[in-house]
């Protein structure tokens, strides 16, 4: 069983998911698509998925910069990795204030 598992990891590593990753854009679109149709979510929720799709973009520059300059992948380089890792940072922060926003207009009804 232990064989069999290894092997399924294996094969799974070996395959280049790079048009998967390009193709994710598609249903992530959708999404932030019907996002901004709810009323009842905040604009710092909005915004914050909508930085992720600046995080991607910023991280495919980055990571070209560091492949083309250093000739290295970007997760080699820490300074340009941090950088580029932050913006999914800030897009998370600012995700979780549109929640707690939200929550705070919760009203409890106590019986």
């Amino acid at each position: 069983m232990n064989n069999l598992f290894y092997n399924l990891i294996i094969k799974l590593g070996s395959i280049d998911n790079t048009a998967l990753f390009a193709a994710s854009i598609i249903p992530y679109s959708i999404f932030l698509f019907y996002l901004y149709k709810i009323k009842s979510i905040n604009k710092f929720v909005k915004t914050g998925f909508s930085l992720t799709v600046l995080f991607v973009f910023i991280t495919i520059v980055v990571s070209i910069f560091a492949l083309n300059y250093y000739d290295k992948s970007l997760v080699e380089i820490d300074f340009l990795h941090g950088s580029a890792e932050f913006f999914l940072t800030l897009s998370d922060f600012i995700i979780l204030l549109g929640f707690i926003k939200m929550s705070n207009k919760i009203e409890v009804n106590n019986s």
